[in-house]
C-alpha cells in the first residue's frame, strides 16, 4: 500500500520562503511520476509541479521561476522549494504518486501579506 506523508508547510510572509517534503513508502519510488498539488478554499485541486523519474519538471505558470521541485529517488522523498510565495499560494499541498494515484493528507501553507 502507498504512502506519502507530507511536512513543512506553516505560516510565512510574503515574499518569503518554504520548503514542502514528502516521504513515500510501498512502492518502487523511482518508477514514479510525482506531483505537488494545491487547493484553496472554495476553489478544485490543481497541479503546482511534476517530475518523472528521469528527473523531468512541470510547473503551473503561476509558480514558474519561483518554485522548485526535486526529488531523491534513494530516500524515496519528493520536495518543493518555494520562494517569492505571495498570498495567493496560500492552501493545502498535497503530494501526488500520479501512476497510482495516491494522495498524502495534506499540509498547509499559508503566506500573509
Amino acid at each position: 500500500q502507498v504512502q506519502l506523508v507530507e511536512s513543512g508547510g506553516g505560516l510565512v510572509q510574503a515574499g518569503g520562503s518554504l520548503r514542502l517534503s514528502c516521504a513515500v513508502s510501498g512502492v518502487i519510488f523511482s518508477i514514479y511520476t510525482m506531483g505537488w498539488y494545491r487547493q484553496a478554499p472554495g476553489t478544485e485541486r490543481e497541479m503546482v509541479a511534476t517530475i518523472t523519474y528521469h528527473g523531468d519538471t512541470n510547473y503551473a505558470d503561476a509558480v514558474k521561476g519561483r518554485f522548485t521541485i526535486s526529488r531523491d529517488n534513494r530516500e524515496k522523498t519528493v520536495s518543493l522549494q518555494m520562494n517569492s510565495l505571495r498570498p495567493e499560494d496560500t492552501g493545502v499541498y498535497y503530494c501526488r504518486a500520479i501512476q497510482v494515484n495516491s494522495w498524502g493528507q495534506g499540509t498547509q501553507v499559508t503566506v500573509s501579506s
